[in-house]
């Protein structure tokens, strides 16, 4: 497996979007987009219609991080926006299975994210549900944490 880069725009200029997306595209694979609502992590970033906008603006495919509450009723539509790649949070998600699919009906890559605290085997009979799998190394919620060795394990 060939390893991918995506950048963060968490850390980017927001006035300049577009500009910040265009001056990683020669060197990144994808956009990674961190979602959060203040609700499932303490913190209120980037909603859909940035989503939205940032896709028309960007040539290089959005990867959404969804740090929210009901992601059953959020991720569908961040695919549908035209996100390459939606993933959710285990712990947030009451029928993962269901919201996977819906992800991948709409078009999506579809991710499961876990916390550093929650373990891996509960989600092994999951694997032919998501395409990609995010460990956590820092509690969502924050950038510039350092980073979590503890779960390198997993």
């Amino acid at each position: 497996m060939a390893i991918q880069i995506s950048p963060s725009i968490l850390s980017a200029d927001f006035a300049h979007l577009a500009d910040e997306a265009a001056s990683v595209a020669g060197s990144a694979d994808w956009l990674h987009v961190d979602v959060m609502d203040n609700h499932f992590v303490p913190n209120l970033t980037l909603g859909l219609p940035i989503v939205e906008a940032l896709r028309k603006a960007a040539s290089l495919p959005l990867d959404c991080h969804l740090m929210i509450e009901d992601p059953e009723r959020w991720a569908p539509e961040y695919a549908e926006a035209g996100a390459g790649s939606v993933t959710i949070h285990a712990e947030a998600a009451k029928a993962p299975v269901r919201t996977l699919r819906a992800i991948r009906a709409a078009g999506a890559r579809a991710g499961l994210a876990l916390n550093p605290a929650t373990p891996v085997e509960p989600y092994a009979d999951l694997l032919a549900e998501f395409d990609m799998l995010l460990l956590m190394t820092v509690e969502p919620g924050f950038g510039g944490q350092r980073f979590l060795d503890v779960v390198l394990p997993k």
